[in-house]
């Protein structure tokens, strides 16, 4: 059993992780920057240590920082959260290279998820449904042409190394594609430092949506349903909603026992996230990340588990403490990302908070590491926070997502609440008939 995890990321995700630790028992190591040095994850965790100045690849994504860190605390074992180191495969392996347990999947694992080309044939091979497209990455523009005309327009260019929206474009003509083809390879190299691309079909009213995974490492899985992560602008979401408000029970067996199963045959270790588009009955595989996502908390509600937990368990060697049997859904579950952003170009708002109010009541839960006079730094993502509520069902939900909100007070910066405010009176966000170009038309059509 470890004695003390070192929690390698901050903000509302390292808060999460210090919480799971402090009820099993287990020390929290905190790592921060000199701009987090009064944040609350520092604040709450059994220790702290200064790993850099505030730049993040001076602090955050410095391997020899954590690394150093863990050695002179006497951590055991490093969590990743999301983001930063989370899914680099060179830092797990200098972690067990140390001695250490990194808290997710191997290296290997990583990998090979994390090449887009490289995932989509291994989940291919493993039987999950795939989006129509190139076989590997596409080396120059006539293959781009000979591939889109033969697959039929529209198709999209993505980066084989992407994530985030950058290095993908769609064209829905020829005439639209050497532009297209140019302009994903050119934000590949900057972004990515690695221009290769591959082409998908692309999908004109698809949902988002992604099945929540685990794995002990031993070749025994099991999927806890899925979430529909829709609502996004420019690739990033901003909603997600659990269970999927557009699948039906026999569409969730069906592609949870595809993922569990193909997890199960990886022998992939902890927490993973099998991310599909979903048009018209059918599923298309996309990514899968090997992390802990940013919206598993909805997951959490409704299933009633803590994923982090389980992520500790199983790297410490225990089994999970759940069966595939085990896991039925009870009610529904809504996130909203809150972000220091200034609606609608959603630039970023940092600054100090005048005066923070979290929300209460039942079903409700805020994951946020805010508190009155924090000075959000302008150095990291823009994320502030995370409001979860759980109803009965879908209606209920909503009604206490509405309500939450309105008790919900963030003053002294710009903040997305009045975005969703808004969302809320929607008919279609009401029922549940979106797609994953709603918000963008939305946006365009209320603010363009």
């Amino acid at each position: 059993m470890f004695d003390k995890i070192l929690i390698a990321n901050r903000g509302e995700i390292a808060l999460r992780v210090i919480r799971a630790c402090r009820e099993m028992g287990i020390a929290s190591v905190a790592v921060h920057s000199t701009a987090d040095a009064d944040a609350m994850h520092v604040r709450m965790a059994d220790e702290a240590i200064c790993i850099g100045p505030a730049p993040s690849p001076q602090s955050y994504l410095s391997i020899p920082s954590v690394i150093s860190a863990c050695e002179v605390t006497g951590a055991q074992a490093i969590h990743p959260g999301y983001g930063f180191l989370s899914e680099n495969a060179s830092f797990v392996q200098v972690v067990e290279d140390h001695g250490l347990t990194f808290i997710g999947p191997s290296a290997e694992h990583i990998r090979v998820m994390g090449d887009k080309i490289t995932a989509k044939e291994t989940m291919k091979a493993l039987g999950v449904p795939c989006v129509p497209g190139s076989e590997g990455g596409v080396p120059d523009f006539a293959s781009a042409r000979k591939i889109a005309k033969d697959m039929g327009y529209p198709v999209i260019i993505k980066a084989t190394a992407g994530g985030g929206g950058r290095g993908m474009k769609v064209a829905r003509s020829e005439s639209e594609l050497e532009r297209a083809f140019q302009t994903a390879r050119s934000e590949a190299k900057n972004a990515f430092g690695n221009d290769e691309v591959y082409i998908e079909k692309y999908l004109t009213t698809p949902r988002h949506i992604e099945i929540q995974v685990f794995g002990d490492g031993k070749g025994n899985a099991v999927h806890l349903a899925e979430r529909d992560c829709s609502l996004q602008r420019r690739h990033q979401k901003v909603l997600e909603e659990a269970p999927g408000p557009a699948i039906t029970p026999e569409e969730r067996a069906r592609i949870g026992a595809i993922c569990a199963k193909a997890v199960g045959d990886l022998g992939y270790s902890g927490a993973g996230t099998i991310e599909f588009l979903y048009e018209k009955g059918e599923f298309y595989f996309i990514e899968m990340n090997t992390r802990l996502q940013v919206e598993h908390p909805v997951t959490e509600a409704i299933f009633d588990v803590d994923l982090v937990r389980e992520q500790i368990r199983v790297a410490e060697g225990l089994p999970m403490s759940f069966t595939q049997d085990d896991l039925q859904i009870v009610g529904h579950a809504i996130e909203v990302r809150i972000n220091a952003e200034k609606v609608p170009g959603f630039s970023p708002s940092p600054g100090r908070i005048s005066q923070y109010h979290a929300p209460g009541g039942l079903g409700v839960r805020i994951d946020s590491a805010l508190f009155d006079g924090y000075k959000i730094p302008p150095y990291y993502d823009s994320l502030i926070g995370k409001l979860i509520v759980k109803g009965r069902d879908r209606p209920e939900a909503l009604a206490r997502l509405s309500r939450a909100l309105g008790e919900l007070i963030v003053d002294g910066v710009d903040t997305t609440i009045p975005l969703f405010n808004a969302l809320l009176q929607e008919e279609d966000i009401q029922t549940g008939a979106y797609n994953i170009h709603w918000l963008e038309k939305w946006l365009e059509h209320n603010f363009g």
